[in-house]
């Protein structure tokens, strides 16, 4: 009678190899989950309004002390401070929409437009300079919005047929822009039924630009914000979130109108790989001589005006050709 062959051994495979593999499947994950958040844009903070005045008849006139258009200006970064003057700012006297904001105060008298220059920190902290104690730009451009809506807010309840000209410049024209779409959007500062009100938006050098999603005032490179071009990246960065693109402006499309430097890499921005560099390079494009000099006609020109004075004239004609509402 034959005898059966054993079963050969199994042969055990050694911890150490069962190790290795487990932690190549971990870091495979990881990876995977790194790439996808890599690639989703950074969502931001959502703008937080305060209520807006209640969608209703408007009056046929409205308090003699009202303003017939509000002229709301948001510097940029480092060009005002927290408690600044709104009527005499004097945080930085080298502010690029001083060049606008004081000819037009001394164009009309404040009874036609109140010129109102936000106060707020305006800062932009480098996270990869561990010296620098400025406040993060997630929270200078938060206080600046709410800044912002909060005035334009109390202004619409007091005055309900008193216009708006909006227009800002770097991390203002950012918050300027987040203000627009808000409103176009019928979550913003003023109601839905108020847009009508906007009477024209004004950006210079717009951190979330997107060529063709409003009135490019030409001559208008083809890059786009440093938002968008790192919106990849979301919030890898601590304390400045890229929120990216906003999509376009809605109704408020044909009132909304950028300029933008060829080579300002603020709003022309170039494509990102590493973002950490990028953060330093674009803290860096603050003080570069292209987005410094729109007061000039050195880099940006249209007819022999620089991006200021197209600006100051554009302004102008808005209020210009506003109505004059009713006072009682």
């Amino acid at each position: 009678m034959a005898r059966s062959k054993a079963a050969p051994p199994k042969r055990r495979v050694p911890k150490f190899l069962l190790f290795l593999g487990l932690l190549a499947v971990v870091a495979i994950a990881l990876v995977v989950v790194l790439v996808v958040m890599l690639l989703k844009p950074g969502t931001g903070w959502i703008p937080e309004n305060p209520p807006s005045s209640p969608s209703t008849p408007r009056p046929t006139a409205q308090p003699a002390d009202c303003p017939d258009v509000l002229t709301l200006v948001v510097p940029g970064t480092w060009e005002s401070s927290a408690d600044d003057d709104p009527h005499n700012p004097t945080a930085n006297p080298r502010s690029l929409l001083l060049k606008v904001s004081a000819p037009l105060q001394k164009q009309f008298e404040q009874s036609r437009t109140d010129v109102y220059t936000v106060p707020y920190t305006a800062q932009f902290r480098n996270p990869t300079n561990l010296a620098d104690r400025q406040m993060d730009y997630n929270d200078s451009r938060k206080q600046g919005y709410q800044r912002a809506a909060a005035k334009m807010a109390k202004l619409n309840r007091e005055c309900p047929l008193t216009g708006f000209v909006l227009m800002g410049f770097s991390q203002g024209a950012v918050i300027v822009g987040d203000l627009a779409q808000s409103i176009a959007a019928g979550r913003g500062p003023i109601a839905a039924s108020d847009q009508d009100l906007v009477l024209g938006v004004g950006l210079i050098a717009d951190g979330r630009r997107e060529s063709g999603k409003q009135h490019d005032v030409g001559p208008s490179p083809d890059g786009v914000g440093a938002e968008v071009s790192l919106s990849g990246f979301g919030s890898l960065v601590p304390g400045i979130t890229m929120t990216g693109g906003r999509g376009g402006f809605g109704e408020l499309g044909d009132r909304v109108y950028s300029i933008c430097a060829s080579g300002d890499m603020i709003c022309d921005a170039p494509t990102v790989t590493n973002p950490i560099k990028a953060i330093s390079q674009l803290s860096g494009a603050l003080n570069s001589p292209v987005h410094a000099m729109y007061g000039t006609t050195r880099y940006w020109s249209a007819g022999g005006m620089s991006a200021t004075d197209w600006l100051y004239g554009w302004a102008a004609k808005r209020i210009d050709e506003a109505p004059v509402p009713e006072h009682y």
